[in-house]
C-alpha cells in the first residue's frame, strides 16, 4: 500500500485556507455528472480553488485526493504511478492541478479516464498552450471548461460583497435602466468600476490591492519564460521581443497597431511577428478583434490588438500617463467582458466594435455622440463616466455583469 498520508495533510492545509466567501461563476456551470473535466485559463484566474472547492463539495475525505503535478514528490515518483496508486486503493475522485507540469500529460489523464471506469478526473492547469494541444487527444473523454479573468460583476463581490446576478446580452440592451436601477440602489458604482480597471481582474486582488500589480507582472513573467518558450520551442532570447510588442499594444490605440510598421520596428520578419502574436493570444495575454467580414487569422490587416484585460495594460503601461490610456482600457474592458461572456466581436470600418447581431458599438466618454456611427440604422453609444444611460446609451460598466 503506497502511504499518502504526506498529500492528505497538504489537502487539509489548502482547504483550510482557501477563501470561504468566494466562488467563480463556472463552479456552478460544471456538470459534476461527468467523469473527466478539464479547467483551462490563464495564469491567476482561479483554478486551483476551483478545484479545491469541487473537493471540498465531494466530502469524500480520504476516498478523493488532490495532487499538483509539480510537486517534488509527484515529479520524482510520476503522476501516472501515484495516480493509479490511489484509484487502486480505493479512491474516488481525484483532482490534479498543474497537470501541464506533468510530460505526456494529456496520456496519463486519458489512461487514468480508461483504466479506473468508475472513478471521477478533473484536472486544471496553467499553461493555457499546453491544455489546448491536449485537448484533441481527451475531446471525446473530456468536457472542458474555459476560466476567464474575472468580471466587474465578480469583482463586486469579492472585494466589496455587492452581489448581483448575471444577465445576457440582450438585457444590456432592452432593459438597461431597470438593471441599472437595481445595481445603483446599493450604493454608487463608479468609483468600484475605476479600482476593477486597475486592480480587479483577478482574484488575487483578495490578497491585498499594494502589491497587486506587482504579483500580475510576475504572472506575466512565468507566461512568458515559462509557458510559452515550453509550449512552443521559442528560445528565450526572443521573450525580450514578446515585451516589446506588449508594450505597443498597450501603449497604443486598438485601431492604430500597424503589423507591418511593427515587424519593421522590431526587426523581425512579419511571419515571425504574427507567430509571436499567435504565441501571445492562445497564452492568454492577448486578443484579436478581426475585421469585419474576415473569417481567418491567417492575416491580421485591419485587426484591433488589445490586452487581454485592463490589468493587463496598468502592469505593462504603468509608466504611461493615466490619461494616454483611458482610450484603450475603455475599448479593452468592453472587449473582455463579451469575450468572457463567449460573445464575438468584429472591428467594423465605422464604430468601434460589431456584434454577431450587426449592431455598431462606439465607444467613448460621457461627451460621446452619435456622429460617427449616425448613418447606421442599428447603433450603440456605450459611455463611460456616466450611471445611466437611455435609449441607445448604455453606460459601459454595465457590460461587465455577463458573468
Amino acid at each position: 500500500m503506497r502511504d499518502f498520508s504526506e498529500f492528505f495533510e497538504i489537502q487539509r492545509r489548502l482547504l483550510a485556507s482557501r477563501p470561504k466567501k468566494y466562488e467563480r461563476y463556472l463552479l456552478k456551470r460544471i456538470d459534476r455528472k461527468q467523469r473527466l473535466i478539464g479547467i483551462i485559463g490563464g495564469r491567476g484566474t482561479g483554478k486551483s480553488t476551483m478545484l479545491l472547492q469541487l473537493l471540498a463539495e465531494s466530502e469524500l475525505g480520504e476516498q478523493a485526493l488532490y495532487l499538483s503535478a509539480d510537486h517534488v514528490r509527484v515529479e520524482a515518483e510520476g503522476l501516472y504511478e501515484l495516480a493509479s496508486a490511489f484509484l487502486r486503493q480505493g479512491g474516488q475522485f481525484l483532482l490534479i492541478d498543474e497537470v501541464h507540469k506533468s510530460s505526456a500529460w494529456a496520456r496519463v489523464v486519458k489512461s487514468l479516464y480508461d483504466s479506473f471506469p468508475d472513478a471521477r478526473l478533473a484536472f486544471s492547469g496553467s499553461s493555457a498552450m499546453k491544455l489546448q494541444a491536449g485537448k484533441v487527444d481527451l475531446s471525446r473523454r473530456a468536457v472542458f471548461y474555459h476560466l476567464p479573468a474575472m468580471s466587474f460583476r465578480e469583482y463586486l463581490l469579492l472585494a466589496v460583497d455587492r452581489r448581483h446576478s448575471s444577465f445576457d446580452l440582450g438585457s444590456v440592451f432592452a432593459h438597461q435602466g431597470p438593471l441599472a436601477a437595481e445595481i445603483l440602489s446599493d450604493g454608487p458604482i463608479l468609483g468600484h468600476f475605476k479600482d476593477y480597471l486597475d486592480h480587479g481582474a483577478y482574484p488575487f486582488v483578495l490578497e491585498g490591492v499594494d502589491a497587486y500589480l506587482t504579483k500580475l507582472h510576475n504572472v506575466v513573467e512565468k507566461v512568458l519564460y515559462e509557458d510559452i518558450t515550453s509550449s512552443t520551442g521559442m528560445r528565450v532570447s526572443g521573450v525580450p521581443v514578446l515585451k516589446r510588442i506588449l508594450w505597443r499594444i498597450a501603449s497604443s490605440p486598438p485601431h492604430e497597431l500597424n503589423t507591418e510598421r511593427l515587424s519593421s520596428d522590431l526587426g523581425i520578419a512579419k511571419q515571425t511577428l504574427y507567430n509571436y502574436l499567435d504565441y501571445l493570444e492562445r497564452a492568454g495575454l492577448i486578443m484579436t478583434v478581426l475585421p469585419a467580414g474576415s473569417g481567418s487569422t491567417v492575416t491580421r490587416r485591419g485587426s484591433k490588438l488589445m490586452l487581454a484585460n485592463t490589468n493587463l495594460i496598468r502592469a505593462i503601461g504603468r509608466p504611461l500617463d493615466l490619461e494616454d490610456q483611458t482610450g484603450t482600457l475603455r475599448e479593452t474592458f468592453f472587449a473582455a467582458q463579451l469575450a468572457g461572456a463567449g460573445q464575438s466581436l468584429r472591428a467594423p470600418r465605422k464604430g468601434d466594435f460589431q456584434l454577431a447581431s450587426g449592431t455598431i458599438i462606439e465607444i467613448g466618454g460621457r461627451k460621446k455622440t452619435r456622429r460617427q456611427v449616425a448613418s447606421h440604422p442599428d447603433a450603440y453609444i456605450v459611455k463611460d463616466d456616466i450611471e445611466v444611460g437611455s435609449g441607445r446609451t448604455v453606460p459601459l460598466w454595465l457590460f461587465g455583469f455577463l458573468y
